[in-house]
């Protein structure tokens, strides 16, 4: 998953950037002002924004009416230290989904931002199920037929983004957008090596394959596909 975080305090921003990434359900882009991180929240795919209110240029609220006013219905958590009753109604009714004030602890902000990402794809539970196959976005365990085993965090991303996808094709454009960062230079044949390397951990051995590719449209995780 994709997150953008729009944080003008450095230091802080740095900090939110790596604790983010500390779960390898995560990648991030950090912007520093209200004018970039304007441009690419409505520019770039993002599966959450963290948004700070207090920022050079364009302020948070404005940078959330914009995106709102634009269809975009990412998932917004605002970041401020103004947390009184009366910023908090005001966020929300900019188009908000969550609130968090500074000083904060990160384990709940992560908390906020699985939850937060999990509704927008309508998943309820934090385990993602297809057939025999679970994947803990909480622990970030994978197992098949009780079977658990590791995953390097972009197989894991990869997977995840799937699961949460279950039974829809997703392109590899798709996939580029929201497993990378803005620095990461996009090769489309990178994730045709990736989804190799998740077919050999997950679907070797099984009767049942469970990630199937379309071809010309991209992937599926699926207990069975009528169109392949």
């Amino acid at each position: 998953m994709r997150i953008l975080v729009v944080e003008d305090e450095v230091r802080l921003a740095e900090n939110l950037k790596a604790g983010i990434e500390s779960v390898p359900s995560f990648v991030v882009d950090v912007s520093h002002d209200g004018e970039d991180g304007q441009h690419l929240a409505l520019t770039e795919k993002y599966d959450a924004i963290v948004l700070d209110l207090m920022l050079p240029g364009i302020d948070g609220l404005s940078i959330l009416r914009t995106i709102r006013d634009s269809g975009r219905d990412t998932p917004v958590l605002i970041l401020t230290a103004r947390n009184t009753t009366e910023d908090v109604i005001r966020g929300l009714d900019f188009g908000s989904d969550d609130y968090l004030g500074k000083p904060f602890e990160m384990g709940e902000l992560l908390a906020r931002i699985k939850a937060l990402v999990r509704r927008s794809f309508h998943q309820t539970d934090p385990v993602l199920r297809v057939a025999d196959l679970t994947i803990d976005t909480r622990s970030h365990v994978v197992s098949r037929a009780d079977k658990s085993f590791p995953l390097p965090a972009l197989e894991y991303r990869l997977l995840e983004y799937l699961g949460m996808r279950a039974g829809q094709v997703v392109s590899k454009e798709e996939l580029l957008e929201h497993l990378y960062d803005y620095n990461w230079e996009k090769f489309s044949n990178v994730i045709e090596v990736y989804v190799s390397k998740l077919r050999s951990r997950i679907d070797r051995g099984h009767a049942t394959q469970l990630i199937h590719t379309i071809r010309g449209q991209g992937y599926v995780l699926a207990e069975s596909w009528e169109g392949q």
